[in-house]
C-alpha cells in the first residue's frame, strides 16, 4: 500500500467513524466517548496527511508517532464502547477491525522509520 492509498484509507476511516458517532445512543457518557473517538480518528487521518508532508526524516518519524498514538486511542474508545454494552457489537466490530489494522500498519511503519532514521 503506497502513501496515497494509505492517506485515502485513513480519510475514509475517519469518515466512517463520523457516521458511526452520529448513530451512538444519546446520553452524556456516549457524547463524551463519541467526541473523543471522533477526535482521535480524524486526527489519525489529519496527522498522517501531515506526516506525508514532513520536512525531514526526524519530522516524519515524530509525526508518524503521533499518528500511531491517535490510532491507538481510536481503538481504545471503540473498546470502551464495547465494554458499555449499549452499542450493538455488530455495529462496532467492522470499525474496530479497520482501526486495529490501521494501528498495526502505523505501529510497523513507525518502528521502521525509527530504525531507518539515520
Amino acid at each position: 500500500m503506497n502513501s496515497e492509498e494509505l492517506r485515502l484509507r485513513t480519510k475514509k476511516y475517519a469518515a466512517d467513524v463520523v457516521h458511526f458517532v452520529d448513530k451512538l445512543p444519546k446520553g452524556m457518557s456516549f457524547e463524551v466517548m463519541g467526541k473523543q473517538l471522533l477526535r482521535s480518528a480524524t486526527s489519525t487521518a489529519a496527522n498522517y496527511r501531515a506526516a506525508c508532508r514532513a520536512r525531514s526524516k526526524p519530522d516524519f518519524v515524530n509525526k508518524l508517532g503521533i499518528v500511531e498514538e491517535e490510532a491507538d486511542e481510536t481503538v481504545f474508545w471503540l473498546e470502551m464502547l464495547l465494554e458499555c454494552k449499549n452499542v450493538p457489537e455488530a455495529d462496532v466490530r467492522p470499525i474496530m477491525k479497520e482501526g486495529v489494522e490501521i494501528l498495526a500498519i502505523f505501529s510497523a511503519a513507525h518502528k521502521t522509520a525509527r530504525t531507518n532514521r539515520s
